[in-house]
Formats: structure tokens, sequence, C-alpha cells
């Protein structure tokens, strides 16, 4: 055998293994190589010298069919290990494939032509070239097979690493100086067998049964309520230094537009239902009262005919609205929560000039349902359930705001210097953290400035976080806790928060934890009401 076939040898080893156990380099879209052994290529080698030996060779359909099955493996090792890395949950493709043509949509109305046009290509370029590349491989290792010495010895290492892979399994410790990347297969075995749960119905028996929905609301005395999931809103901008260093100057200024609007703030921590994405499992978790961690519970759930804190409200005679200005097409979802009426993205109605992935911003959509629901005085009172966009990765370009609450409501909201500040910061997605700061400041600013608008009125604003931002900016390890506020000018009612339910004075939380996300709902019923 000639060096240059046992260097193509070690190539098209070295090509498949690299192929099976590389990792993300965080926080991007990139890869980097690992000296980790993938126990899928020593099967696969297992497999083709047994062919060779048994049946003098591997044909080349088979072949073809091994290396179609290789683009499989490759795309799923990709997503299995960006996923975790960026958002910090593992993927789970039975059901965030269903979110495929929402997302679709939403990134066929707000991306560039060119960004369309290049992600086309790269959808059909991407599979034929690992299919390419596979195949050059696994022809050129099944090649070389044909050498009784290379098969032999192929055949002992390759069982050899299987072997001590097996070990490991059992917890035997042996030649630690050799790692084993994570086997995509069983990523993918994992998803039948969550497939195989969902259809069976064995999911819908596990939901359990629905939470007490009880409360006369009394001790809000009529006052509106705001419930503000504010997004991306994580632990991490309290507990990392230079974060909240930075964030002292907006806090203390929102604080002071709680106090000298004669109101005051309780604060705590609690645990999200999702990390880094996917709101609306933390939505539901709060709204329903049962813990929502995957998209699975979450369709099931909504199958079903239950009460809601919505439903709670309409009882009680407040009119309960939907604002989510990020809501690009139908949501069937409001009549499971109850919601009278919706504000999506198209009802808001936003001239002005555009911000991020939706073009319209924070204050904004609170400007409009202000005019349109608050502002009136002949009215009942209100339950607004308002899930803010924003503070959404990748945070910029952030709107510049605006202390002129009517201006914000015409197609010349901002003056021009104000728009190219904003217009001229782009995301550095290797550190996102500065701009996550720049995008919380406005947030404070933005509800700051509406308590201030609206300082004659008696209302109720519930600030939460809906999950952590994703890993680009927590790092690696980060908690699910999120902070909570609430901000009232009745100081009996924050002191049932205070005195029950372990909340702190001041807008700065405190642990332990009070509660999950779910069951920060009964907590809300009980220091709202008497029953």
């Amino acid at each position: 055998m000639t060096v240059v076939r046992l260097c193509g040898l070690v190539a098209g080893l070295m090509v498949l293994n690299v192929s099976l156990t590389f990792t993300n380099i965080w926080p991007t879209l990139g890869i980097r190589v690992t000296s980790a052994l993938s126990v899928e290529v020593a099967l696969c080698m297992v497999f083709l010298v047994a062919l060779q030996s048994w049946r003098g060779g591997v044909s080349h359909r088979s072949l073809r069919w091994v290396a179609v099955l290789w683009v499989f493996l490759v795309l799923g090792r990709y997503a299995d290990v960006t996923v975790a890395s960026l958002y910090g949950r593992d993927v789970n493709l039975y059901w965030d494939l269903q979110h495929v043509p929402n997302v679709g949509a939403m990134f066929s109305f707000v991306a560039e032509p060119g960004l369309k046009v290049g992600l086309a290509i790269g959808v059909v370029l991407v599979p034929f070239s690992l299919y390419a590349m596979a195949r050059l491989a696994l022809g050129e290792v099944n090649r070389l097979l044909h050498d009784f010495r290379i098969r032999r010895a192929m055949g002992g290492v390759a069982t050899g690493v299987l072997l001590l892979a097996a070990a490991r399994l059992l917890g035997v410790q042996s030649l630690e100086v050799v790692q084993f990347a994570q086997p995509v297969s069983s990523a993918y075995v994992r998803e039948l067998g969550e497939f195989v749960y969902e259809a069976s119905g064995a999911g819908l028996r596990d939901l359990g049964q629905a939470p007490e929905m009880r409360s006369d609301l009394s001790r809000l005395d009529g006052a509106d309520v705001f419930l503000i999931f504010l997004e991306s809103y994580g632990a991490v901008s309290w507990d990392r230094a230079e974060f909240s260093d930075h964030l002292g100057p907006a806090r203390a200024q929102f604080e002071s537009d709680i106090t000298e609007t004669g109101r005051h703030v309780v604060s705590a921590f609690v645990d999200s239902t999702t990390f880094g994405g996917e709101s609306w499992l933390a939505h539901i978790s709060l709204l329903a009262g049962t813990e929502v961690r995957d998209q699975g519970t979450n369709v099931r759930l909504m199958a079903q005919q239950r009460d809601t804190l919505v439903t709670v409200f309409e009882r009680q005679g407040y009119r309960t609205l939907a604002l989510m200005p990020g809501l690009l097409v139908g949501w069937p979802e409001g009549a499971f929560y109850g919601f009278q009426d919706i504000y999506n993205h198209q009802r808001l109605g936003y001239q002005g000039p555009p911000f991020g992935w939706w073009g319209v911003n924070d204050q904004f959509a609170l400007a409009r349902l202000d005019a349109d629901e608050i502002a009136p005085a002949e009215r009942p009172p209100v339950f607004v359930f308002f899930t803010t966009i924003t503070t959404h990765a990748p945070f910029v370009p952030t709107p510049p705001y605006q202390p002129d609450w009517g201006r914000i409501l015409t197609s010349t909201p901002y003056d021009s210097d104000e728009l190219d500040r904003a217009w001229s910061a782009w995301p550095d997605w290797t550190n996102l953290g500065p701009s996550y700061l720049e995008a919380l400041t406005y947030a404070f600013e933005n509800l700051g400035g509406y308590l201030r608008l609206r300082a004659d009125r008696d209302l109720v604003m519930i600030l939460v976080g809906d999950h952590q931002p994703p890993a680009l900016v927590t790092g690696a390890g980060a908690s699910w806790e999120v902070p909570v506020h609430v901000i009232a000018s009745d100081e009996l009612l924050l002191d049932r928060f205070r005195s029950r339910h372990r909340f702190v004075e001041g807008l700065k939380p405190s642990r332990p934890v009070v509660s999950r996300m779910d069951t920060l709902l009964p907590i809300l019923l009980d220091a709202f009401g008497n029953t």
C-alpha cells in the first residue's frame, strides 16, 4: 500500500469523524472541530469491514444510501449542538418543526430579498455538499478495505473503539484521554420516543387537572391591570455586575417614575418554564396556571376547555385585551385564553420608521392601545396582556424613547438625528451584551414614561420576564430565573405580596425564588381577591 493510499484512508476517516463530532462556537452559528471520537463512525467501519469479508465488497448503490443517511446525521448533529448552545435547551424536532410555517411567514415578511435568495440557495446546496463529502469519504475508505491487512486493522480498531465506548456507558473509566461525542442517533431515537408518546395519547393523560381559578379581584377595586411580559428580561440583568452597573441609572429613573407618581413596587424572582426563546411557553404557564415546558404540552393544553387568568378577569366585568405587536398571522390561541379583543401587528397600523424584525416598537404599541382603550373615561376596567418585542434578540436597532406620547402615534415620531443614531447600531453576534443593555434601558424608559403619562389613573402593572436572554448573552449554565415586579398605588394590595408570598420592597428582587411561572398565578389571584 502506497503512502498516498494510506493518506487517503486517514483523510476519509477524519472527514467522517469530524462531521459527527464538531461542536458549536459560542455565541455564533459556527462550529469547531474537536478531538472526540464518533461511535457512529466506528459502527460504520465495522459494517463495511463485515461486508467486505462476507460479500467481497459494498455496492455503489449501498454507499449512496449510507451517504444519504450521513447527511441526516450531520444535520442532526448541527441542530443538536447549535440549539443547545444558543438557546439553552435541546432541539425537539417533533414540535419545533411545526413552527416552520410561522417562522417562514415572519421571515418572508421582514427579510431582505437578497437574504431570502441566499437562504433558498443554502437549503439546496448544503445537503448536496454534505452528500458529496460523505460519498467521497465513504468511497475512499471502502476502496482501501479490499486490502486484507487494512481490513483486519480497521476492524480491530473500530471494535476497540466500540468496546471502550460501551465501558464508558457502564461507568468504567479507562483511557480517559479518549473522549466520545454524544451519538447523533440517540437524538433521533429520543425524537421517535416523543412521537410515539404523543401519538399514543399518553401526553394528554399526563396533562393533569386544571388548577382552581377562584378570585373576586375585590382588592383591585376596579383598577386597570397590565400584565406585561418583558421579552428576554432575565435574572442575568441583575446578577452580572457589569450588566447591573450599566442598568443602574435606568432602573433608578424607573423607580423614581414609580414613586413620584404615587405608586410603590414589590419584586421577586420566579423560575420560567423556558430559556432563551419560546416565550409562549411562559405565557401559557402563567395564564393557565399549568407548567408548560415544551410545545407538546402547549398544544395538548390548548385543546382543552379551561379557565385562564383572562377569563377570571372577564367574569369580574373587565374588558380583556391582548396587545401583541409581534403577531403577524392569525392567532387562534386567543380563543383558548378568552381575550375579547386582540391588537396584533396589522391592527396597530404602525406607519413610522421600522425597527428590528417587526418594524413596530413597544412604545407605539402601548400608545395606540392607550389611545383606543385606556384614555376614554367612560368604560369598564381593562385587563391588558402585553407581550413586548423591542427587547427581542438581537436587541438593536433600538428605537429612541419619545417623551411626547402624542407624537409617537404620528408618521414622524422621531427627529432625523435620533433615527440616524438608532439605525447606525448593528448587532455584534459575538457580543450581544451591549445591545441587550441598550434594549432594556429603552424598556425601562418606556414603562416609566407610561406610568407618568397615566399618573392620574389607578392601575396595577405586573412586569415579568418571559425568559432569560439566549445563552449568547447569559453564557453557559445560566439559571432559568426571571424577575417579576408588581407596581400599584395601593399599599395594602402590595402588602399581600410581601407578607404572604415573600416579595420584597423595591425594584431589586431577592432570592430564593418565590415560585415557578405557573404557580405565580395562584399568588396573583390570592393577592387580588378574597376568595
